[in-house]
């Protein structure tokens, strides 16, 4: 804080006039000290300018550096108080405000700032009541040095710094747990114990690892039918992942009490208009259904790239008509797609994050033609078919150039073998 001329000096013994804009007031004063330690921004919210020239007096008598904005009001406060992260030396008895709600006003009004409170000698319970609410520290007027305000100013940055990364630990720990719940309710232990079909399913995070996404997918045997479903929520964040593992277990619902087959999509759909938290949000996704002992699977995708037929190691795309993604328009529940799927054959289904991935660079994508040669390119390595998930997409961040930037979920359904 720059020292206070004989003028400044001399209007500080003179007092301060009305409203707290005599001296000073919302002027910025610099300090500049050698041996500089630290360098401290101060917002000094006192309306005794004698205790304010004080402060400042004590200030320069130590090796920190600062940098001093003194108000007189909490009127004249507010302004410097939004994106403050220094330090507040608050007097708790202002013109226009005093005690615990003064406080909360300046605590609320710069939540990354630290703050010291100056007290009276007879008002020392003030003190402590204060940083029971939220002040780092207290100082009592009249038993403060130079040396004592130097060290409290530093001690209540630190201890406000430290507060702050405990914080952070807290959230960043919250928000793992709770991805961790969305990705449980959105990847489920799926149930085909009576099917003719076996499963491997796999799960990579994307580059946005701290904002869970919307992909999901599931299996069912029911009745004689094998039902499988994989699918995405357009976006990231938890309103998606809540979507996503509404829609998935509203799927279950449906499939596990009787629904009819061509009406479970078509409810789906009355599910995620009623449920999504914007208007604009949707669902791309895949379902298939297979009767035992059939050969016959039937495909209904919906904005989402139909799965991947795999025959004697080698994969081919399935070519099913396109609808529009669910959530758009109503869904044609008439429209299906018949494939063969013989015993010893697999269906690999798949989120966009793989076929989004780069082709070698922008502006270039695999797309679901790159995603069929990058299959058949593991598969003619002699990879395991169960082993293809993971060489499937250590090849797509290969040819991204690093990890893809959507989440991953991926099901390899066999006919008749273990997947």
């Amino acid at each position: 804080m720059e020292a206070i001329g004989d003028g400044a000096a001399e209007a500080a013994r003179g007092g301060a006039a009305d409203g707290g804009t005599s001296l000073v007031d919302d002027t910025i004063l610099t300090d500049r000290v050698e041996a500089t330690v630290e360098s401290v921004d101060v917002l000094l919210i006192e309306d005794d300018p004698g205790d304010a020239f004080l402060a400042e007096e004590l200030l320069a008598d130590t090796v920190l550096t600062t940098r001093i904005t003194w108000v007189s009001t909490l009127k004249a406060a507010r302004p410097h108080l939004k994106g403050f992260r220094g330090c507040v030396l608050l007097d708790l008895n202002l013109p226009d405000a005093q005690g615990l709600d003064l406080l909360r006003e300046v605590l609320d009004g710069a939540p990354a700032a630290a703050v010291v409170v100056f007290t009276g000698l007879d008002d020392e319970h003030e003190g402590i009541a204060a940083v029971s609410a939220g002040a780092q520290d207290y100082l009592v007027k009249g038993q403060v040095d130079g040396s004592l305000l130097a060290r409290s100013l530093r001690y209540s940055l630190e201890r406000r710094r430290a507060d702050e990364n405990a914080r952070q630990l807290r959230e960043a720990r919250l928000s793992a747990r709770e991805n961790m719940r969305l990705e449980r309710g959105l990847l489920p232990q799926v149930l085909l114990e009576r099917s003719p079909l076996s499963h491997r399913a796999y799960y990579r995070p994307g580059r946005k690892r701290a904002l869970v996404g919307g992909d999901f997918y599931d299996a069912i045997e029911k009745d004689g039918t094998t039902h499988v479903i994989i699918g995405d929520v357009s976006g990231h964040g938890p309103d998606e992942a809540a979507l996503g593992v509404s829609l998935r277990i509203a799927w279950r619902a449906f499939v596990m009490s009787g629904v009819a087959e061509e009406l479970v999509l078509p409810n789906l759909e009355q599910l995620l208009v009623s449920e999504r938290a914007q208007e604009e949000m949707y669902a791309t996704l895949c379902m298939a259904s297979l009767d035992t002992g059939s050969e016959r699977a039937r495909i209904r995708s919906l904005g989402h790239p139909p799965p991947m037929l795999i025959t004697d190691h080698v994969a081919e795309e399935i070519e099913a008509p396109p609808q529009p993604p669910l959530g758009v328009f109503p869904v044609d529940q008439d429209e299906f797609t018949e494939i063969l799927l013989p015993r010893g054959t697999s269906l690999l289904f798949y989120t966009d994050g793989l076929v989004d991935a780069y082709d070698g660079g922008p502006p270039m994508r695999l797309e679901v033609a790159g995603l069929r040669d990058l299959v058949n390119g593991v598969l003619g390595q002699g990879v395991a078919l169960n082993n293809l998930p993971e060489h499937l997409v250590d090849e797509a961040e290969r040819s991204n150039g690093g990890p893809l930037q959507d989440d991953v979920a991926m099901l390899l359904i066999s006919h008749g073998e273990s997947a």
